[in-house]
């Protein structure tokens, strides 16, 4: 579907708040919204909230393998919205996702601000260990569906996202404000610099987890704790963004 008919069954509102800021949650690599909860929950003491998840995940569904397709498609869903983001959210493929979209939508008007939960913006970034950790994440994941379509459904959007995800470079670059949240890891600090390669405006804060332990609740507080100061700095204009 193009965005002139945009596939609104991908969207699905997570808050309805008044407020200054409405914000944006991108679906990770497996297509659901679930672990965006406690941050949904942050992000809605601003404004509204919406969540975009991945085509694949019910009967009928194909999923995604490609990032420009995804963003083709989900430029769409934000024309729906009935007010335009100025915050982008995603965790590891849903921040590259996020990270694309924002550029698009920097073409005709404010670039919004996106936060960048442990992504990595090319695949020379991610590194074989995150690939294997990702693969055996997957297979957890699906673990509790038992081996039915819905199990193989996720498996399959899961696979097609690492797909996606392995395929795509991040050529270009962000004007708006932007948090990257990166987890440790070998690949740390090179991920840090290529994303300051391409960020105008770039803040760097880092949380002591591995990339699939972010939203555990021993690392939320460090997690949500730097998202509360991003977003006080998005809401309070005067004030300089850190770079």
């Amino acid at each position: 579907m193009d965005a002139l008919a945009p596939d609104t069954r991908l969207l699905v509102p997570l808050a309805r708040r008044p407020g200054p800021l409405d914000s944006l949650l991108v679906h990770p690599a497996g297509g659901g919204l679930a672990q965006y909860l406690g941050v949904a929950s942050r992000l809605a003491r601003h404004g509204g909230v919406h969540g975009i998840r991945a085509d694949g995940l019910l009967p009928g569904e194909r999923p995604d393998d490609s990032v420009p397709e995804m963003v083709r498609r989900y430029l769409g869903l934000v024309a729906s919205l009935p007010r335009r983001p100025g915050l982008l959210v995603g965790w590891s493929l849903g921040g590259v996702i996020a990270w694309e979209l924002a550029a698009r939508l920097a073409g005709d008007g404010p670039a919004p601000a996106v936060v960048l939960i442990d992504s990595f913006p090319e695949r020379e970034t991610v590194g074989e260990a995150v690939r294997a950790d990702l693969a055996a994440a997957v297979e957890r994941s699906v673990g509790h569906l038992g081996g039915g379509g819905d199990a193989e459904r996720a498996r399959a959007t899961a696979f097609a996202h690492i797909r996606a995800s392995a395929g795509h470079r991040i050529e270009v670059r962000g004007t708006g404000p932007a948090l990257l949240i990166a987890c440790a890891g070998s690949q740390r600090a090179r991920q840090v610099a290529r994303w300051q390669q391409l960020a105008d405006r770039l803040t760097v804060r880092t949380v002591d987890c591995g990339h699939f332990e972010v939203f555990e609740p021993a690392h939320r507080s460090a997690l949500l704790g730097h998202l509360d100061a991003f977003l006080a700095r998005l809401t309070t204009p005067a004030e300089e963004y850190a770079r």
